[in-house]
């Protein structure tokens, strides 16, 4: 699982698409902030896995008011499955997630650049 951390317009939804994007998905990459999530089939040919698809989830649990939304909405059984995980707003699904395996971090600055930090967990 990757998690994207930030503040509101921070720039994780804009780093999700263009992820998406490196990861072979095309088309339209719709923010998950209303559906909570949004999958796709990324192309791993430019990873010597030619013809094959990667499953990926991206999800957004902002409007979530409390982390047992999570299991109701039976996404402990999409974890569950292979495939990558995209996550914003993580931290309102605890301690029912799962832990990342990567942590991105995007912090908005006064001068409207970005400071970025990835942690392997």
């Amino acid at each position: 699982m990757v998690e994207l951390r930030g503040d509101l317009g921070a720039g994780k939804t804009t780093l999700a698409r263009y992820l998406l994007q490196a990861l072979g998905v095309t088309g339209r990459i719709k923010s998950p902030t209303y559906a909570i999530v949004e999958t796709y089939s990324g192309s791993q040919a430019g990873y010597g896995l030619v013809g094959s698809f990667l499953a990926i989830s991206h999800f957004d649990f902002y409007r979530f008011n409390d982390p047992m939304e999570w299991e109701d909405a039976g996404f402990r059984d999409i974890f569950a499955t292979a495939g990558l995980k995209i996550v914003e707003w993580a931290a309102k699904a605890h301690p029912l997630l799962p832990p990342a395996d990567i942590v991105i971090s995007i912090e908005l600055r006064h001068d409207e650049s970005r400071q970025v930090s990835i942690t392997l967990k």
